[in-house]
């Protein structure tokens, strides 16, 4: 599971450390895996803490997209992505082994980059539109 942290109509992204096995050197959402009797909910307020060191709610929606993750131990795995507006404390790279940068990225500069999964782009556009308060008189 991850989360799209969303600020500022920008979304927060980690770059992968070359050094990983999975997904090495590409722009990823903050997550990871559920631990044994752990919750998908749990899980993303458990990694969020341990990756950037923010304290979220426990999501009581559902995700905003679920994933299917291609690989070849385990393949029936699927990614599920919350949108995250809200958190306390200072977004903080905590897990240096994981992602080498931490980066802040508006819908425009997304098609550049190097993404960890091909419908990213598609998902990413959903959560920042879905994280954007609406402007008066929309």
């Amino acid at each position: 599971m991850a989360g799209a942290l969303i600020q500022r109509e920008q979304v927060l992204l980690g770059h992968r450390c070359a050094s990983r096995v999975s997904y090495p050197s590409v722009w990823d959402l903050p997550g990871g895996h559920v631990e044994l009797g752990e919750s998908e909910p749990d899980a993303l307020v458990r990694e969020l803490a341990e990756e950037l060191g923010v304290r979220i709610s426990r999501p009581a929606a559902r995700p905003i997209a679920r994933l299917r993750l291609p690989t070849k131990h385990e393949p029936n795995v699927q990614l599920a992505i919350w949108v995250v507006t809200e958190w306390t404390g200072q977004v903080t790279n905590c897990a240096p082994k994981e992602h080498d940068d931490l980066r802040w990225f508006g819908a425009a500069e997304l098609p550049a980059l190097a993404l960890a999964h091909p419908n990213y782009r598609a998902v990413l556009a959903k959560a920042m539109a879905a994280g954007t308060p609406a402007r008066p008189g929309e």
